[in-house]
């Protein structure tokens, strides 16, 4: 039988990633649900294309203009937009496996609502990790979920550990992200309060969104994935290191105990982690050009304080002390993150105000054990108030 997915954020980079694969496998794959937020053209394009059952968009006058376009061209796809659309189209029971590539804190409760559900989740919201922590875990394991991950970073993390997780703690010594070092690598500390949006959007190798773009000139991407990779293996935050490596051809490695590194390689291409997850255990075509070694000229390493300026990436070390810090820090540290970056690219903040606008927010709002999803939501409005009132003194 297909399995039936649903793309939960089909218009944006994954999502678009995801279909591309979806369409080169039509034996194997059919499309139950697309959500999105405003793209209405491109939805009613994906929905021509693959005739899911039901769209999601995210506000009742982007549904209507939707399903007005799906009336005049004789679409049959149902279009919701009520509060807990996003939930009803990852949980539904006929759905097999959902890919989370909603952007944001959005996405946590259709998140939720997929792992209480026992689905293959195809994890490529940081936000469910970073935000829902051991509430969004404590979901996967209650509904008997398979949590597959889908950033590159993890995915080859995930490729290059035992197959049994309870050998893990046992036998790694530690696992190893790769990081690009973004646009600003070589760049001394002192310049970046200069740099533009435009500049920041640039990265050398992936195509990514704006905001993402954003986090990975500062490494905040990473600071992320460090904690992300602390919830999906379980090993102690000690153990979670980054290294540059700037080409992004491996894309993360672990080292075993008795120093033995396996690695994961291939060219920077997101429909790779996404194929493995579809098609988990077995592997697929993904469309990606395949890694030329005859054409290779160089993979090199550098320590995120090379060229003697520690000083580049200082949000990168906030993960390891949310980490530390009391449960529900990973939170607040991405709700303020995700209003600096906002207030960055509408140009009211400089780029090097990122990092002090996120370390304000951490010392404005101290969690309290948060335990729900309504818990954590709630520290989340706390959290990007407090960013807002820090990114407004800034600003002034």
């Amino acid at each position: 039988m297909k399995q039936r997915i649903t793309v939960l954020g089909s218009t944006g980079s994954i999502g678009s990633n995801t279909l591309d694969v979806l369409a080169r496998h039509p034996e194997r794959f059919e499309v139950f649900a697309l959500s999105a937020a405003t793209q209405v053209d491109l939805m009613l394009t994906q929905c021509a294309q693959f005739r899911p059952r039901y769209a999601v968009m995210a506000s009742a006058p982007h549904a209507q203009l939707l399903a007005d376009k799906m009336q005049a061209q004789g679409l049959t796809t149902q279009v919701l937009s009520t509060p807990d659309a996003l939930e009803t189209i990852a949980a539904h029971p006929d759905v097999d496996a959902v890919m989370a590539a909603i952007v944001g804190a959005a996405g946590l409760a259709p998140c939720l609502a997929a792992a209480r559900a026992g689905k293959r989740l195809l994890l490529a919201n940081k936000e469910a990790l970073v935000v829902g922590g051991e509430v969004f875990m404590r979901a996967v394991r209650e509904g008997g979920a398979t949590l597959l991950p889908i950033d590159s970073e993890h995915s080859a993390i995930f490729q290059s550990l035992p197959e049994d997780p309870s050998t893990w703690e046992r036998r790694v010594e530690k696992i190893i992200l790769t990081a690009s070092g973004g646009p600003f690598r070589s760049r001394a500390p002192e310049t970046l309060r200069e740099v533009t949006p435009e500049q920041a959007c640039a990265h050398p190798n992936w195509v990514m969104g704006r905001k993402i773009s954003v986090d990975s000139a500062t490494m905040m991407n990473k600071a992320l994935e460090v904690i992300e990779a602390r919830y999906l293996f379980g090993l102690a935050p000690a153990r979670l290191d980054v290294v540059i490596h700037p080409q992004s051809i491996i894309h993360s490695m672990v080292q075993y105990r008795d120093t033995s590194v396996v690695a994961q390689l291939g060219t920077p291409d997101m429909r790779v982690p996404i194929a493995y997850g579809l098609s988990w255990p077995d592997r697929i075509e993904s469309g990606a050009a395949a890694l030329d070694f005859h054409a290779l000229s160089a993979m090199t390493f550098e320590a995120i304080d090379d060229h003697g300026h520690p000083g580049r990436f200082p949000g990168l070390r906030l993960a390891w002390e949310a980490l530390e810090a009391p449960t529900g820090t990973t939170a607040v540290l991405n709700a303020a993150n995700e209003v600096a970056v906002a207030t960055f690219l509408e140009r009211r903040i400089r780029f090097d105000q990122i990092h002090a606008v996120n370390q304000a927010t951490l010392a404005a709002v101290v969690p309290a054990h948060p335990d729900s999803l309504q818990d954590l939501l709630a520290l989340d409005a706390q959290a990007r108030a407090a960013a807002h009132r820090a990114a407004a003194r800034m600003a002034a």
